[in-house]
């Protein structure tokens, strides 16, 4: 009989794409969606198979030798689709849908004819590329590069955030010569996550968005207007597993003083929280934090349990640096979800690996 883990990369491997006309070999399909007025497109990115990748790579080394080698595979096939999302010009970063040609919104009917909707590389999927692939180390010093020509301040100033945050040198979200300065905080504990896995050197641009990620956990708006804090990534949940992830695997010294306090709101957001695809989000934050909690029954999840869930959405309205729109970009009427059933099946995987390794840490602890 299967062993969950088992079970769930083999609901892995049977959704990655055997090439067809909408998804290449190795992509895992994927969906933008808008539930208020009944829209939905398959969408061809690379972003899910990047964090599919990345995720399935970072616990490789504690699953059976069948599911390691079963990871292997499903992994290889993504990062062959990797050229086809870089840099149209060939420089050294990522897009979140293929570049040459553009092809924004694929699947489209509308949006894709648009040369306002084509989106610059981004430092999101540029980050899990880079942790999933072997970068040299010229290559790292040049992105390092790469971020500081369009962090904040470099060319322009950020107008979309609180005002106390306008004049931090964080990193923005995008690259592009003329798109507007973005901070998330979600995209740049992904980036700082990237920066020291490879241990590149600190410059100010990282220590003030160390800075941006303790500012809004001690504020507390990243609990009270999560859209404010992360475009992308707008739902406290989805802000917590980022940052808990960044801080576990680091431990940056910046962020030591709202460690207990991000401890204390993931444990009352976790007692309140009904959905159940955010409760392994929250259990897998609390577990990775060195907390214990109630041991959630993944095993018994299927497909129906990831309704509603969503990751990942562009806010149609964000671009606009007018007050007035940016009012308005954080009603749900102009927010696209994207949601693939892979990655929740991933998260549940991740959950598995890591409960099964505190219990075997405690145990050895107490025995």
């Amino acid at each position: 009989m299967n062993s969950p883990m088992q079970k769930f990369i083999e609901e892995i491997e049977n959704l990655q794409s055997k090439g067809d006309a909408i998804f290449p070999e190795g992509i895992f399909p994927a969906h933008r969606i808008n539930p208020i007025i009944g829209y939905k497109r398959p969408d061809t990115t690379i972003f899910f198979s990047a964090i599919i990748c990345f995720t399935l790579k970072s616990i490789q080394k504690k699953v059976d030798a069948d599911s390691a080698e079963r990871i292997e595979k499903i992994c290889s096939k993504i990062t062959v689709n990797y050229p086809d999302f870089q840099n149209k010009d060939g420089l050294k970063t990522y897009n979140f849908w293929k570049t040459k040609p553009s092809q924004h919104f694929p699947n489209g009917y509308i949006f894709r004819h648009f040369e306002h909707f084509r989106i610059p590389d981004d430092i999101d999927d540029t980050a899990f590329i880079y942790l999933t692939t072997s970068p040299s180390r010229k290559e790292l010093h040049w992105l390092k590069s790469k971020l500081a020509l369009h962090a904040n301040g470099s060319k322009q100033w950020i107008k979309n955030t609180y005002p106390e945050y306008s004049r931090l040198l964080a990193y923005s979200t995008w690259f592009g010569k003329n798109m507007y300065v973005e901070f998330d905080v979600s995209v740049l504990s992904n980036m700082l996550y990237c920066i020291l896995h490879y241990d590149l050197p600190l410059n100010q641009h990282d220590l003030d968005s160390l800075q941006y990620i303790r500012s809004v956990i001690e504020t507390g708006r990243y609990m009270s207007e999560p859209f404010r804090c992360a475009h992308q990534y707008p739902r406290t949940p989805l802000i917590v597993y980022h940052v808990a992830r960044l801080v576990s695997a680091f431990d940056p010294e910046v962020l030591k003083p709202v460690r207990e306090k991000f401890v204390q709101d993931i444990q009352t957001l976790l007692s309140s929280t009904k959905s159940k695809m955010d409760r392994v989000l929250l259990s897998t934050s609390l577990i990775r934090l060195g907390v214990k909690t109630e041991r959630i029954s993944v095993e018994n999840f299927a497909k129906t349990d990831f309704k509603g869930f969503y990751f990942f959405i562009a806010g149609l309205l964000t671009a606009y640096e007018n007050p007035l729109l940016y009012r308005l970009s954080v009603n749900p009427l102009f927010h696209m979800h994207w949601v693939c059933e892979a990655h929740c099946w991933t998260l549940l995987a991740e959950y598995e690996m890591l409960w099964n390794n505190f219990e075997s840490i405690k145990s050895t602890e107490n025995s």
